[in-house]
Order: structure tokens, then C-alpha cells, then sequence
């Protein structure tokens, strides 16, 4: 059991970091930058993974890690996954950001420089997918039944391969904002830094009293679907290919489906 403690820790931590990585070692790659129809396609396709990974690894076993509670079964859910929208919701109010294609900064006026912000925008999506594989790891440490391994690696890896494109979206666009490309390569990765960070507190959180666990699950749910719903999919559905955008979200869907379904 020991061991399989250490790799559940491992994966949790740094495979999805290190899709975050190689997503901002695109910056070296793509020297011209990215098309409108692929950054469309990578924003759909991130949307359809984290939408997936909300219903299956996290609000599915929210609600059956409620049943025994002395509450009604879908509360827990419903109370976590409200929670963590209006956090998203507080954050994305409060920070100043800028979102890769936005002329406009959002949240309070400030006078940080715009590859600043973009890197806060950048910070903003990855906490809810470092908080999603946080919260699965803390229900299988804590043991439960509903929650194996194989569950935390296939929420790593596919949080991981969606990381791939987000972290390219965001990291490519501040070399055009004053940043050479090994200085955007870094603040990339170091931004990825959030999401083991973010793991860790949901962990810490969770170990405090097991019984919120299916709160803390739709929690981090809630959050994830916060940024699809306000960031990922608008990007894919402005201007033209937004085809293109839909096509993504349904294969990212399909592919985080699988695997959470065949590895968990």
C-alpha cells in the first residue's frame, strides 16, 4: 500500500506539471506563433477534458461518497459545486488579467504590465485542475472505496494532456508581449507550479475531515467548469472556425470519458 501511496503522490503531482511544461516548451516550436483554427481546436479541446473530468472524476463520486451522510445525497454536491464557481468567480473578479486575444485587461484596474496579467490569467486555470487531481488523491489516501489509482492517474494524465494546449494558448502570446521565448518558456512552467500547489492544499483540506470529501469533489468541479464556461468556451466560439472549436470540445470530452472510465 505503501507504494502504491508514493506513485499516487508522484503522478498527482507531476504529470500534469510536466504537461504544463511541455506545453510552454511549444513557445521554441511554434515560431510563428499559432493559428487562429489551432488555438480554436486546443481551447475546445482543454473545455471538453475538464467538462468530462468534472462529471466523471469528480461530481459522480461526490455523490456516492454522500451516501451514509445524514444529509440528502445530492446536497453535498450541489453545495460543493456552487462553492467552487463563486470562487472563480471572486478571483476572477479581484485579480487583474488578461486572457490570450483580449485587448482588454479584466479585474480591478491595474498598472502591471500585460504579460503580467496574462501570466495571472494563466494562474486562474490551472488552481481548479490542480484543486480537481488534489481532491481525488486526498479521497484515495483518506481510503475510499470509490476512489483507486488507477482514478488519480487517469485524472493526472488527462489533465496533464489538456495542459499541453493550454499551456501553449497562454504561453505563446507573451513572446509578442515583451517576453523572449526562454523568459516566456519559464514563466510558463512556472505558473504550472500552481496546480501541484493547489493539489497539496485540497490534500491538506481534505485530511482535516474526511466526511467533506464529496463537498471538497463538487468543489473542485465547480471551479473546473467555472473556466470552461467563462474562458474556454467563448475563445472557441468568437469570430470564424468555431466549428473547429466545437469539434475539439467533443474529442477532449470523448478522450477524458475514456480514460476515467477504462483506467478508473
Amino acid at each position: 500500500m505503501e507504494g502504491s501511496v508514493l506513485v499516487g503522490v508522484a503522478v498527482a503531482l507531476l504529470v500534469p506539471f510536466a504537461g504544463n511544461t511541455l506545453g510552454a516548451a511549444l513557445v521554441f516550436l511554434l515560431r510563428r506563433g499559432m493559428s487562429e483554427r489551432l488555438s480554436k481546436a486546443l481551447a475546445g479541446f482543454a473545455a471538453g477534458v475538464m467538462m468530462a473530468a468534472s462529471v466523471w472524476s469528480l461530481i459522480i463520486p461526490a455523490l456516492e461518497a454522500s451516501e451514509g451522510l445524514p444529509v440528502p445525497g445530492w446536497l453535498p454536491a450541489a453545495v460543493g459545486f456552487l462553492a467552487g464557481m463563486l470562487l472563480l468567480l471572486a478571483v476572477d473578479h479581484f485579480t487583474p488579467h488578461l486572457h490570450a486575444g483580449a485587448t482588454e485587461p479584466e479585474g480591478p484596474t491595474s498598472a502591471l504590465k500585460k504579460s503580467t496579467m496574462m501570466l495571472f490569467a494563466l494562474a486562474i486555470h490551472n488552481l481548479p485542475e490542480g484543486m480537481a487531481v488534489g481532491v481525488v488523491l486526498a479521497g484515495f489516501l483518506a481510503g475510499d472505496p470509490m476512489i483507486s489509482l488507477a482514478s488519480v492517474v487517469a485524472l493526472s494524465v488527462g489533465i496533464a494532456i489538456q495542459n499541453v494546449p493550454e499551456g501553449a494558448i497562454v504561453s505563446l502570446p507573451l513572446v509578442g508581449n515583451g517576453l523572449s521565448r526562454p523568459r516566456a518558456f519559464a514563466a510558463g512552467t512556472l505558473c504550472g507550479a500552481v496546480e501541484p500547489a493547489g493539489a497539496m492544499l485540497m490534500v491538506a483540506i481534505t485530511g482535516l475531515a474526511t466526511p467533506i470529501l464529496p463537498y471538497v469533489l463538487a468543489f473542485a468541479a465547480g471551479a473546473m467548469m467555472y473556466v470552461v464556461v467563462e474562458e474556454l468556451i467563448p475563445q472557441t466560439q468568437q469570430g470564424r472556425h468555431t466549428n473547429i472549436g466545437t469539434v475539439g470540445v467533443a474529442a477532449g470530452f470523448v478522450l477524458m470519458m475514456v480514460l476515467d472510465v477504462a483506467l478508473g
